[in-house]
C-alpha cells in the first residue's frame, strides 16, 4: 500500500467509519453493508466502497462486510492498535481540555508530557499523574518517553518556533492548532486543524439554507 497515492479525505473518511463501525457493534449489527455505513453519514455508498478499495478487499458483494472483522481491519489501517505517545506544547484552555480527554486514551494516543514556557504554569498538577513541565527540556522528555506525536496549542507567532523545536526533538507527527499553515520537512506528517475554519464552513451552510427558505 502506497500512502502518497491514497487521498487525505480517504484517511479522514475512515476514521469516521471507525467511529460508525463501532456504534454499529454496539448496537448489534454482525454485519453491514457499505450502504448501510453511507445511510448512516448521509455519504454515497460508492464513496465508502472506493475508500476501502485503496485497502484491498473487504466482504463480497451481495452479502457485506462482517461488523468486527471491518472494523479490525479498518482499527489496522489507521494505526489504532499501536500505542501512540504523544506531547503537548502550549498549555492554555485548548491544551488543558486536550491533556484531560478521556476519548485520546481509549483510541490509544497517550499524553505522556506537556510543556509550557511560562513559568507561572511550571509544576502545576494534571490528571493521570502529569504536571506541565518547560519547553527547554523538550528534546530530552521526546527521547526519554518515546514520543511519536507533538500537539501544538500555541499562539500562531510562535506555532512554527515550536513546530520546528518538535521536529528537531524527533517527533514524526505534529497536530497544529494554531491558525497558521507550517513549513516542515516531507518526512514529517502534519494536521492543521483550524476550528474557526469549520465554524465558518457551518455558517456559509445555515445562511445558504436559510436564503433558500426566504426564497420559497
Amino acid at each position: 500500500m502506497d500512502n502518497q497515492k491514497i487521498p487525505k479525505p480517504t484517511i479522514k473518511r475512515l476514521a469516521v467509519y471507525h467511529r460508525c463501525l463501532e456504534n454499529m457493534l454496539f448496537s448489534g449489527k454482525a454485519s453491514v453493508s457499505s450502504k448501510d455505513i453511507a445511510d448512516q453519514l448521509g455519504i454515497k455508498a460508492s464513496q465508502v466502497r472506493k475508500d476501502l478499495s485503496y485497502f484491498g478487499e473487504f466482504g463480497r458483494r451481495g452479502v457485506g462486510y462482517n461488523t468486527q472483522q471491518l472494523l479490525d481491519s479498518v482499527s489496522d489501517i489507521l494505526g489504532m492498535r499501536k500505542v501512540w505517545n504523544v506531547c503537548i506544547v502550549g498549555m492554555g484552555n485548548l491544551g488543558m481540555a486536550l491533556a484531560t480527554y478521556p476519548g485520546l486514551g481509549r483510541s490509544g494516543f497517550f499524553i505522556r508530557a506537556l510543556l509550557d514556557n511560562n513559568p507561572n504554569k511550571i509544576g502545576i498538577p494534571i490528571p493521570n499523574d502529569l504536571s506541565i513541565e518547560p519547553i527547554s527540556v523538550l528534546k530530552s522528555v521526546v527521547k526519554e518517553r518515546a514520543i511519536n506525536m507533538g500537539v501544538i496549542t500555541v499562539p500562531a507567532e510562535v506555532a512554527q518556533e515550536t513546530a520546528d523545536a518538535l521536529v528537531d526533538a524527533g517527533v514524526q507527527g505534529i497536530v497544529n492548532f494554531a491558525p497558521v499553515r507550517l513549513n516542515l520537512p516531507d518526512s514529517v506528517n502534519v494536521e492543521e486543524i483550524d476550528i474557526s475554519v469549520s465554524f465558518r464552513s457551518l455558517a456559509f451552510s445555515i445562511s445558504l439554507h436559510s436564503g433558500r427558505r426566504r426564497r420559497e
